[in-house]
């Protein structure tokens, strides 16, 4: 595909960023549920709607999975979306050479765009890195990976956070980054809503387009009311996919009473809630994911904390208060239990997740 198609929009989807689901009892990865997860995702209406997916993204724990594990999925996804819609994959290692490494494999397994994140992500370098001073930090490794794979590219851009922008690379970095990295074709949202407007308005002075792609699902709706959302990355598809597929549509359809409605009954408050602590953000999802019952359990691998027993019970009642349904009180029970035993696994190994493609 020459690179000049990549800019027509047709990148512009509902990314969902996918989980990684671990087998009841263990963090081994369960790859009957990840197979359940991805036809929920790709089922066809979605699909008309434009979702795909991104498979091993930060909120997959790409950061914890083996290097053989990360292929695995790759290949599960691969299979489960080849024919339906695009499929992006995440790279990312502590060296450049073993992230471009990653790259290659992802290409020659067939991969149709490449996932990139800064070098370590949001564990260790964004806690000090200037990204201001020394975008060439990222800069120069998307630059080798582009130089090794022509593969359209999505970006996560998280930086430092800072009170222009939250937790996103800025402006003049940004810019930098899509003429001098053509394979860009995405910029996913990280920011806080200032730092979102003025990211918004550089990207849309470029002369190739670069999709505009929410990823707070908390901001959706000032997104979609300014113009400033031309696709989705984002997590919170792991645990609300209707209502948010809803409101999304509506806003297409330009029905503001009823993208209204969708917003205030229950969804701006649950997405309120999610991303109201973001050192929480990926632990939330899962959790909730474990409660819509599409995971066997709401643990993420080690170090990532485990959730608290309050977060379960707020979530499941935002949950059914978006008109979610939710797993069963003995189910419930049964993890919170486990939650407050302080140790993972000791009444959640018979808890298997409900096959969510059979909705």
């Amino acid at each position: 595909m020459p690179r000049a198609e990549w800019h027509d929009g047709r990148f512009d989807r509902l990314w969902v960023a996918s989980l990684t689901p671990y087998k009841a009892g263990s963090f081994d990865v369960d790859e009957d549920a990840l197979r359940r997860l991805l036809r929920y995702f790709l089922a066809p209406k979605n699909v008309a709607a434009g979702m795909a997916v991104i498979v091993n993204p930060e909120a997959g724990e790409l950061f914890y999975l083996t290097r053989q594990e990360k292929r695995r999925n790759v290949e599960i996804a691969l299979e489960e979306s080849r024919g339906k819609a695009p499929l992006f994959a995440g790279v990312i290692d502590l060296r450049t050479e073993d992230v471009v490494r990653d790259a290659k494999e992802m290409a020659e397994m067939g991969v149709d765009g490449l996932f990139v994140m800064p070098p370590l992500g949001a564990i260790d370098i964004t806690t000090s890195w200037n990204a201001q001073a020394y975008p060439e930090v990222w800069i120069d490794q998307v630059k080798a990976i582009a130089e090794e794979v022509d593969l359209p590219m999505i970006a996560h851009p998280v930086a430092t956070p800072n009170i222009a922008y939250g937790n996103g690379f800025p402006l003049e970095a940004t810019l930098r980054m899509c003429n001098e990295v053509p394979n860009m074709v995405g910029w996913k949202m990280t920011y806080n809503w200032d730092g979102a407007r003025r990211i918004a308005r550089g990207l849309r002075s470029l002369e190739a387009h670069v999709g505009i792609l929410g990823a707070p699902a908390v901001y959706f709706h000032e997104l979609a009311a300014t113009g400033i959302f031309d696709g989705t990355v984002s997590g919170s598809y792991n645990y609300s996919l209707e209502p948010m597929l809803e409101h999304i549509l509506a806003w297409r359809r330009n029905d503001l009473a009823e993208a209204r409605r969708i917003w205030a009954n229950g969804l701006a408050e649950m997405q309120e809630w999610v991303y109201s602590d973001y050192s929480r953000l990926h632990v939330r999802y899962k959790l909730c994911a474990w409660l819509r019952g599409l995971v066997a359990h709401p643990y993420m691998r080690p170090p990532m904390p485990r959730p608290r027993a309050d977060e379960a019970s707020i979530a499941r009642r935002l949950l059914l208060g978006a008109g979610l349904d939710v797993v069963g009180d003995d189910v419930f029970r049964a993890g919170i239990a486990d939650i407050e035993s302080g140790r993972r696994f000791t009444v959640l190994r018979e808890a298997p997740p409900r096959a969510a493609a059979a909705r």
